[in-house]
């Protein structure tokens, strides 16, 4: 892993946090007089939506279009949600549509996953999935072997969905990211959106799977608006589970990142596209099954790749990914050699400026891709 050197972090205040924005996109693209920028230039933009409302919009449709839906959680309800992205829905769906429980993850995750094998979709929130361990026993041995077990004859269609990783100020117990985690286990699908059209995209398609659904999103993007499309606002609107998206296309060097760290690396594209380095971001959205074919052919088109994250380096995302590339035909294109950007090795610090150096920063993320391709700085 790479211990940061710069001390930029994400603001605390989330209605101003610093974001990419499509323009910035469009001037990385059009900086090299590729096809790809007339793409992007062409897409219709009917309004900007923040994560919140996605998530929000795409719980509330899903639970008007089918009866067997409903969200259950502390306090999802009259509470409207500790981020409020249950906002008004207690009000429009009532006390059996959305449902407050007490203050215990086994608990409540037990009863939702007994109410999918019964027949019902329940969507249960976890405040932070670091309270997730303590239902941990119901989500793998549980949601996700039973399927399995019953020799396909019990589903478990259930989405198991919060803030997951580093917040800001929240120390240790509050800051893992368990996206390597829940990647692991076979009978479990793993997304993580990073923009508006992610989450409410992923969130849709995840709520309509009859497989057990992982939903890992990012308190610090709750907040964060972002320009969508009309196709995205559409009540029918859903991201296949399984697939990525490039972001930026580049020549050079492939980013490959999921969740809030695909901001930071379209960010420092941004930044690199000032030398003329042409970086592909890869956003993976779905970490099982894992779009390996993505993989490949990106790391086969820029010859370079780093992976960020804010896991653990050990057993992280950027190890399987590193795996799957020594693996496949994409080993033989490398001209140098793969590297992860991961949070630091240690347990979440609560102080701030240990904090930030804990996790990639768009500045590291620079570096690392001068380095990579043996670029001096500018």
């Amino acid at each position: 892993y790479l211990i940061p050197l710069s001390s930029s972090h994400y603001p605390v205040n989330q209605t101003t946090m610093h974001r990419p924005s499509l323009s910035a996109c469009q001037l990385i693209l059009r900086s090299f007089g590729r096809s790809g920028g007339n793409i992007v230039a062409s897409r219709r933009f009917a309004s900007s939506m923040n994560v919140r409302d996605a998530l929000n919009s795409a719980m509330k449709e899903e639970i008007e279009r089918d009866p067997n839906v409903f969200l259950m959680g502390e306090e999802v309800a009259q509470y409207e949600g500790a981020y409020k992205v249950s906002k008004g829905l207690w009000k429009l769906m009532g006390d059996k549509r959305v449902i407050d429980t007490p203050i215990t993850e086994m608990g409540f995750a037990g009863l939702a996953v007994g109410a999918a094998m019964a027949g019902l979709r329940p969507i249960c929130e976890f405040m932070t999935f670091n309270f997730s361990m303590q239902a941990i026993d119901h989500v793998i041995n549980s949601a996700a072997k039973t399927y399995y077990m019953s020799a396909g004859d019990v589903k478990v269609p259930i989405v198991f969905r919060g803030p997951n990783g580093a917040a800001a100020g929240v120390a240790a117990q509050h800051s893992q990211d368990f996206a390597s985690w829940y990647s692991h286990c076979p009978g479990l699908k793993v997304v993580s959106p990073w923009n508006s059209e992610d989450a409410r995209g992923l969130l849709k398609a995840a709520i309509r799977d009859n497989d057990p659904v992982v939903c890992l999103e990012n308190e610090m993007m709750y907040g964060v608006s972002f320009e969508v499309s009309p196709e995205c606002e559409s009540k029918d609107f859903l991201i296949p589970i399984g697939k990525a998206k490039i972001e930026i296309p580049g020549n050079h060097i492939s980013l490959i990142s999921y969740g809030k760290f695909v901001g930071l690396c379209v960010e420092a594209a941004a930044e690199l596209a000032k030398e003329g380095i042409q970086c592909e971001v890869l956003n993976l959205r779905t970490l099982r099954p894992l779009d390996e074919e993505a993989i490949v052919k990106s790391v086969m088109k820029t010859h370079h790749v780093v992976t960020v994250e804010s896991c653990w380096p050990q057993c992280g995302m950027g190890a399987e990914i590193a795996a799957r590339i020594m693996e496949s035909q994409a080993f033989d294109y490398l001209d140098a050699p793969l590297t992860r950007m991961t949070g630091a090795d240690v347990p979440m610090p609560y102080a701030q400026a240990l904090e930030a150096a804990a996790l990639p920063q768009v500045a590291d993320i620079v570096r690392v891709v001068r380095r990579t391709l043996n670029r001096a700085a500018k």
